[in-house]
């Protein structure tokens, strides 16, 4: 934080920290201002009123393109996503327990400001613990969990104990969660209702799985159709891009279809798009959808809607990909590993693992003539530089990557070969956190990994 205060040019902004010193030179710091301040209420006079469209805060995203971006939340926003507790079924005496982090949308706004809005009481743990977990909600009396796909399969994962049962959870609430998982953690933990919703930090809708339909993450009804229009649209995923009619216009899927998520931009669902970016927010604007000069907002997202009118997430396209809970910008990862001195090219992307939520991420590189390939060096520059989550697990190193005629690395193929031996002629990589290297692939190693998802 210090080393960008110091690239900015003025006016820089103000940084406040919730703590007696300041961490860094130039911040403020609120412990003292606080204790100072009276515990009467502000009176009216000089309270603003702010409006629906006024700024809250910003969240930053990786989206589905580019660079990660702070998304505007407004204050409208904000209560739309607070209010997605109560409409979950929290109420005001439930205790809610969330080990999310809350620079996140879920964490914040729906998990501690659903419970602002409802008046509910939150637990928050400061870092996620599946060995803690049932602990924790048997100790604070929790009634209500908050979850992303992976967290659940994490305490499926957990050894077993003869209290699993004993606890006072009945709802739990959150989005990513895989169909098996599912089930197996309704036959281990008991009957909890789990109330699965969809929606991006940036978007402009969203649905609710508010009858338990495994799997699915929410169903359409007449009043989503009529705030928040959506349409399922026929993508090419090789040219990543929807496809077009002969009007120019793009081509609904019928159920059972799996198609890209774009949400029409009206005034009761509008899109605010990105802090400072106009270019970022217009590539998230689709336009000539249904009929010319129409806008509806890409999610980047493609669902599968069967007869009964359930939603299912299928896969997310573009640049991002989801790696235990959290969002993979590949051009961030890409920037990063460009920095090692052997490497000459790098395609960041991810590939499914059995067993395991989301997509792991994977690099394809070629190396820079007269060098060779440094597992150990490579596994401790990744370390140093990106979060755990985000660092490549599997590694393919090729004599040149693959271009489209747009110039743009070519990423499908790569994905669909996975990092499978049996398959792929090019030298694999594996990060391998006890031998603290990236070592090479073998068949062995592979089956080990698909048998036990080894140290994902």
């Amino acid at each position: 934080l210090s080393s960008a205060l110091e690239a900015l040019p003025p006016p820089r902004p103000q940084i406040l920290y919730l703590c007696s010193e300041p961490p860094v030179p130039g911040a403020e710091v609120l412990l003292g201002a606080i204790s100072a301040a009276s515990p009467e209420p502000l009176p009216q006079r000089p309270r603003s009123a702010p409006g629906g469209g006024d700024i809250a805060l910003h969240i930053y995203t990786s989206g589905t393109t580019g660079l990660p971006k702070a998304a505007v939340i407004t204050e409208r926003k904000l209560l739309a996503a607070a209010s997605l507790a109560r409409l979950c079924g929290v109420r005001p005496q439930d205790v809610v327990y969330t080990p999310l982090p809350l620079y996140h949308a879920a964490g914040l706004m729906v998990g501690l400001g659903g419970c602002i809005e409802i008046g509910a009481t939150c637990v928050l743990r400061s870092k996620f613990s599946a060995s803690h977990f049932w602990d924790d909600c048997r100790r604070y009396n929790v009634t209500v969990i908050q979850y992303v796909g992976e967290l659940l399969r994490y305490l499926c994962q957990s050894p077993q104990r003869p209290n699993d049962r004993d606890h006072r959870v009945r709802l739990a609430l959150g989005n990513g969660l895989r169909g098996d998982v599912w089930k197996r953690f309704l036959d281990r933990f008991g009957p909890i209702s789990i109330r699965e919703f969809y929606g991006a930090t940036e978007g402009n809708g969203g649905f609710i799985n508010y009858t338990g339909k495994i799997g699915a993450v929410g169903r359409a009804n007449m009043f989503i159709k009529y705030f928040a229009p959506f349409e399922l649209i026929k993508y090419n995923v090789d040219k990543e891009e929807p496809v077009r009619d002969e009007r120019g216009l793009c081509i609904p899927v019928g159920p059972g279809e799996t198609g890209l998520l774009v949400t029409k931009i009206t005034k009761e669902a509008p899109f605010y798009g990105y802090a400072g970016d106009p270019m970022e927010t217009e590539q998230k604007i689709l336009r000539n959808v249904l009929v010319h000069g129409d806008a509806f907002f890409n999610s980047g997202d493609l669902l599968m809607m069967d007869h009964e009118k359930f939603l299912y997430f299928q896969d997310r396209v573009g640049d991002t990909f989801r790696w235990k809970g959290e969002n993979v910008a590949t051009t961030e990862v890409e920037a990063a590993l460009a920095m090692v001195d052997f490497i000459q090219q790098v395609n960041v992307y991810g590939v499914s693992v059995p067993g395991c939520e989301g997509r792991c991420g994977m690099a394809a590189m070629c190396l820079k003539p007269g060098h060779s390939f440094d597992g150990q060096k490579l596994y401790s520059f990744v370390e140093d530089v990106l979060p755990g989550y985000a660092a490549p697990q599997f590694l393919r190193v090729q004599n040149a990557l693959e271009i489209t005629a747009t110039f743009k690395q070519r990423k499908s193929h790569l994905v669909t070969e996975g990092f499978d031996p049996h398959v792929i002629r090019d030298p694999l990589f594996f990060r391998h956190k006890q031998a603290k290297a990236y070592v090479p692939l073998t068949p062995e190693l592979h089956a080990r990994i698909l048998d036990t998802a080894l140290a994902l």
